[in-house]
């Protein structure tokens, strides 16, 4: 049997990425590159979904969600108030 690859999704909230390219550096797939001084995701299909990058982000700015997993279903992101820090969501 072939097991199929996982997909991983990328929460970006632009507004609280100051481009600090910490989450670029840490990445192990070069998934991340910053374009205009935010961090943007290239090439999502390379992602192992190791979350360093989520890890590292020392402003909560990036998310990695399973695609097709429980955390990725919900509430739909236009429901969401990016203003505030995740934590803080229910």
């Amino acid at each position: 049997m072939s097991e199929q690859k996982k997909a991983f999704e990328h929460v970006i909230r632009e507004r609280w990425c100051k481009g600090c390219n910490i989450c670029v550096a840490f990445c192990p797939k070069q998934v991340l590159v910053l374009r205009n001084g935010k961090v943007h995701a290239a090439h999502p299909d390379q992602c192992i979904g190791c979350r360093m990058c989520e890890l590292r982000c020392p402003d909560f700015a990036i998310e990695i969600r399973e695609k097709g997993s429980a955390e990725s279903l919900g509430r739909d992101a236009s429901e969401v108030d990016y203003a505030i820090k995740p934590e803080a969501h229910q």
